[in-house]
């Protein structure tokens, strides 16, 4: 079974000041890059997997969409929910893993932003199969030709920071891509260790391919600096843009440009 008990406790005790974060200071900004990516159309119903104290959600709706938000932590989702509320707007709050939700393919658009959820491991959980099965979900959640954007670890940026002292002494595994660190959630309270998995972007396309999405581009995406950019190997995130492709036998008059 998939130990949630670790992220779910270092959000709950991060809520209070996670949007105090300086990445999270860009959020119009990102909407804007997301609006265009996504290829949204007005009214559009889109799914924020760990979507935190919904600061996407949240501009997402004023924009006119139609938002779920999914996320783990009791207390983020409170926090979202407050955002809403001050805004002015409605988002449908899940509280969910996302390993393991299971919702229909009634969506136009994905995201799973700033390492919301993808390759956050739980103490005794696989590093392939944890990723693997969050975009199964977010795979099935999608309308055919509905797209998805991610913004995961930089693993180029982990292997040229970690020395071999580092592997010896457990702070990174090379062959797993996982990191282990602790870290307060907040000032006043005890560090908490996690584990997070740098990826790769030739692993990203095989296991975005493997659960039914095509990538479309892999660019630099560290929060605060988006953009149709080569990704610098020291940057600590790469953004995944994809597109869900329907089954050829479904769609027999596909036309070639739909994931373009």
């Amino acid at each position: 079974m998939r130990d949630k008990k670790t992220w779910e406790e270092f959000f709950d005790a991060h809520s209070e000041i996670y949007d105090e974060n300086v990445f999270t200071k860009n959020t119009v900004a990102e909407v804007d890059f997301l609006v265009g990516e996504l290829n949204l159309a007005p009214g559009a119903s889109i799914l924020d997997v760990g979507c935190g104290t919904g600061r996407h959600s949240v501009e997402l709706a004023k924009r006119g969409y139609r938002v779920t938000g999914i996320d783990l932590s009791s207390q983020m989702l409170a926090k979202a929910a407050q955002a809403a509320k001050a805004a002015g707007v409605q988002v449908e709050w899940v509280r969910d893993d996302a390993t393991g939700f299971s919702m229909p393919p009634r969506f136009d658009a994905a995201i799973c932003l700033c390492e919301g959820a993808f390759g956050l491991l739980g103490s005794g959980e696989d590093p392939i199969a944890q990723p693997w099965a969050i975009l199964k979900n977010v795979s099935r959640s999608l309308k055919p030709w509905g797209r998805a954007v991610f913004t995961v670890l930089n693993g180029a940026a982990m292997i040229r920071k970690y020395q071999q002292k580092d592997i010896e002494d457990g702070r990174f595994d090379p062959v797993t891509m996982v990191e282990t660190s602790e870290y307060a959630p907040r000032e006043g309270l005890s560090p908490i260790r996690v584990r997070e998995r740098g990826f790769v972007a030739t692993e990203l396309s095989l296991l975005f391919s493997l659960a039914g999405l095509s990538v479309l581009n892999i660019w630099g995406g560290t929060a605060g600096s988006w953009g149709r950019r080569t990704i610098n190997p020291d940057e600590i995130e790469i953004m995944i843009v994809a597109c869900k492709a329907a089954d050829p036998s479904d769609l027999p008059d596909r036309p070639p440009s739909a994931c373009a």
